[in-house]
């Protein structure tokens, strides 16, 4: 491993790099009247050497998997990324996107967002983020190098804020990290001690250096603005076996005369007279949105320097003798899964088992494990009750990095940002668990993951009132309410063993939805009857009766026995009952007009489901019943629970038996 590049120019010509950078970024938050132009102008000296000096990046072959990966923790200096994108050549950064910065279908969103320019690694602007799904890009690249030798040599570096350091996820991120040893992972600390409402004295007095090195991390501290120190700790940096922190101690807006150092320029246009003397300041004498010729060869000499490393890595490739093995899990082809779950789902039918949802997923997953070798499991500490851990799946740890399941600890925001990156990296198809009702905790990085169109999976077992004396601290009631509120978001919680299976499949043939698997705690018994379609895909379906109905009940997960208990004994009073399974709203939604019709009738409906009736407005109308929770649990056995709180078979009955009669008064 190659561990530094040359400087392709000298310190001087640095200096004119990086204060391209700063004008571009006064220019384009000056046209839109809004941005940040403080972070950018302050990192640009630290942002160019490492560029300039240490990045292999190829603009031309953005998803190159073997190039340094780049997170703008500090999200909110966009301009910083998309000046450095626009003067590396990407080619769908041209300066038109620049001068559209924050406007209305341009690249150059006010954050960086993933998918809408390349080279964009991930979307940031909630502060944490970065850093933290940075930890999970940093162990993908480990795992990379320790199953593919000689094809994953790559480097993951953050720029990140003070904010960035006070959220809370950063500590989660850092502790992991560093008891993992991530040594392929720099971060750039911008400790220029100002935050929007004014110095960081005013909300911390940690002392951030000493945080980072208790979590086992290399800490080292330069002059931001000085380009040797910076190459000297990056050089540093790069060959210690440890996450490294770089200390960059910084003027915000550095540049501007009258405003630099102040929180006055984190978040506002300079102004067109403190531009003109900023510009004078730097001795930039170029006009508007313009660079001169040797500053732009400069940083094109950096892409051609990529390029180089890019076809050097793909002539590697043609020869390793894992290529077909690094090819399939680059590409995520599950094909491989069809006929291994085809099988096992057809074993469920001949055995009908009764299992929890839970103990169903771990099922599902000894076949979704043995037929894709690139999935990576994990826990937040609750692997025992989550069941995500296959027979013989080895831990990664700090010395051995070939395993496929992660003890990602008590850190359930950590976690799922990790997912994230891992996913992001590329190579891997993460899942990992925690208690439903702990989805909170992790609830930023799951949005993310819908935001962006990444296909994590995450699995929330002990998913409602079911899990009984751990009572309503653990007992989520309202959040499957709000997971199906956010856009992008695959929510399944499957009624039985067959469900779970074709929930597992549909994760993982997702390309660019996260899905969500809700699970029980309690044992459910065998609905289904045939495999012969995937029915869970349909987000519900008629699971008994047909057209002639008077009452459709309509229940998910556990509740789903319930509905059809229910139904039994209402047909031996002679009427005609429909139940409808609907394991997911989103995938149910997305049906056409004529199915869903189809499945739910035109009969008065009942909805069951052990949590708020919130989000059931696509399933029942302002006339129809609900048969659930109305605020928090309690704690008792599952079944005591269930009567206290009315969600019964009896309750159904009498829910349903309410509407007929009242159809018929009418």
């Amino acid at each position: 491993m190659d561990t530094t590049f040359a400087p392709l120019i000298d310190i001087t010509g640095e200096r004119e790099m990086a204060n391209a950078i700063r004008a571009l970024t006064m220019d384009a938050v000056e046209k839109a009247k809004s941005g940040h132009p403080g972070m950018p102008m302050g990192m640009a000296d630290v942002a160019t050497v490492l560029f300039n000096r240490f990045m292999k990046v190829d603009p031309s072959a953005p998803e190159w998997p073997d190039r340094d990966r780049f997170v703008l923790s500090a999200g909110h200096g966009s301009m910083l990324l998309y000046a450095i994108h626009h003067l590396l050549g990407y080619a769908d950064m041209g300066m038109d996107q620049l001068k559209s910065f924050r406007q209305l279908g341009s690249r150059t969103a006010g954050h960086p967002e993933y998918g809408h320019a390349a080279g964009i690694e991930m979307t940031t602007g909630p502060l944490g983020q970065g850093i933290a799904t940075a930890v999970g890009m940093a162990i993908a690249e480990r795992m990379q190098a320790a199953r593919f030798p000689g094809l994953s040599d790559h480097f993951t570096y953050v720029i990140a804020g003070d904010g960035c350091l006070m959220e809370g996820i950063s500590h989660e991120a850092i502790d992991m990290a560093g008891h993992l040893g991530l040594g392929r992972l720099i971060v750039l600390w911008d400790d220029n001690r100002i935050t929007i409402d004014g110095a960081t004295e005013l909300s911390t007095s940690t002392n951030q250096r000493a945080r980072f090195a208790a979590a086992g991390w290399h800490v080292l501290s330069v002059d931001g603005h000085h380009p040797t120190e910076i190459a000297d700790a990056l050089t540093e940096a790069r060959v210690d076996p440890r996450p490294t922190l770089i200390a960059c101690r910084t003027v915000i807006g550095f540049g501007a005369p009258t405003k630099q150092g102040s929180h006055d320029v984190h978040g506002a246009p300079l102004g067109a007279a403190e531009i003109a003397a900023a510009r004078e300041k730097l001795g930039w004498t170029a006009e508007p949105f313009e660079i001169p010729a040797p500053v732009s060869a400069s940083w094109a000499a950096i892409a051609t320097r990529g390029a180089k490393a890019r076809l050097e890595w793909e002539g590697r490739l043609k020869t390793h003798p894992g290529r077909a093995g690094f090819e399939l899990a680059q590409a995520g082809d599950t094909s491989a899964l069809a006929p291994a779950m085809a099988a096992y789902k057809a074993r469920l039918i001949a055995d009908a088992p009764k299992v929890a949802t839970r103990k169903a997923s771990e099922m599902a997953l000894e076949v979704v494990n043995a037929a894709l070798r690139f999935t990576i499991g994990g826990s937040a500490d609750l692997t025992g009750s989550n069941l995500t851990r296959s027979k013989g799946m080895k831990a990664v740890n700090r010395e051995d990095f070939s395993g496929s399941y992660i003890h990602y600890g008590i850190r359930e925001h950590g976690m799922a940002a990790a997912m994230n990156g891992i996913a992001l990296h590329g190579g891997f198809r993460p899942y990992g668990g925690t208690f439903l009702a702990f989805a909170d905790y992790c609830r930023p990085s799951i949005r993310l993951s819908a935001l962006m169109g990444v296909p994590v999976t995450y699995v929330m077992t002990h998913d409602s009132i079911g899990l009984g004396e751990d009572g309503p601290t653990h007992q989520p009631v309202e959040h499957l309410a709000s997971l199906r509120a956010i856009p992008n978001l695959t929510v399944i919680r499957p009624a039985d063993a067959v469900e779970t299976a074709e929930a597992w499949e549909i994760a993982m043939a997702s390309k660019a939805t996260p899905v969500m698997l809700i699970l029980s705690r309690q044992n459910l018994p065998l609905v289904r009857t045939d495999v012969a379609e995937n029915l869970t895909a349909r987000g519900a379906y008629l699971l008994k009766g047909g057209k002639d109905r008077e009452l459709t009940l309509i229940a998910t997960g556990s509740e789903v026995e319930i509905a059809l208990a229910a139904a039994a004994a209402l047909e031996a009073q002679g009427l005609r009952v429909a139940v409808v399974s609907a394991p997911s709203f989103e995938m149910f939604a997305a049906q056409p007009a004529d199915y869903r019709a189809g499945v739910l009738g035109t009969a008065p409906r009942v909805g069951i489901e052990a949590a708020l009736r919130m989000g059931w407005d696509g399933l029942l109308r302002d006339t129809d019943a609900f048969v659930g929770m109305t605020g928090f649990g309690a704690s008792a056995p599952a079944g005591d629970l269930y009567r206290h709180f009315n969600i019964t078979p009896e309750a159904v009955i009498a829910a349903g038996k309410a509407l007929i009669n009242k159809g018929k008064d009418e």
